[in-house]
C-alpha cells in the first residue's frame, strides 16, 4: 500500500467553495479508481482554513493515475486560486 497525506491551508473566506469541491473529488476517487483504497477528508473548527487528507492507494502507480485522472484535473483547475499553499507527503509503506 502507498498513503498520501496533504494539508491545505485555504484563503479566508473560500472554505464553503473549496470543501464541497474537494468532498465530491475524494468520492469520485474512491468510485472511480479501482486502486484508490481510502480518501479521508478532514477539518476541525478550531483551524477554519486547513483541510487534511489521508489517502491510501494500491501502489504508487495508482497514485499517479489518480493525478492523471480527468476528476482531478478538474478539481485541481478549479481550486487553484483558492489554496494559499499546501504540503504533501507520501508513504511507501503502509502497515494496518
Amino acid at each position: 500500500m502507498f498513503a498520501v497525506t496533504v494539508t491545505f491551508k485555504i484563503k479566508g473566506g473560500e472554505m464553503p467553495n473549496f470543501l464541497p469541491l474537494m468532498e465530491n473529488n475524494a468520492r469520485l476517487s474512491l468510485e472511480r479508481e479501482r486502486g484508490c483504497h481510502r480518501f479521508d477528508v478532514c477539518t476541525d473548527p478550531c483551524r477554519e482554513d486547513e483541510v487534511f487528507l489521508y489517502e491510501v492507494y494500491s501502489d504508487r502507480a495508482a497514485f499517479d493515475l489518480h493525478l492523471a485522472s480527468d476528476h482531478f484535473l478538474s478539481f485541481d483547475k478549479e481550486v487553484s486560486e483558492m489554496i494559499l499553499n499546501k504540503s504533501l507527503a507520501t508513504f511507501e509503506r503502509v502497515v494496518s
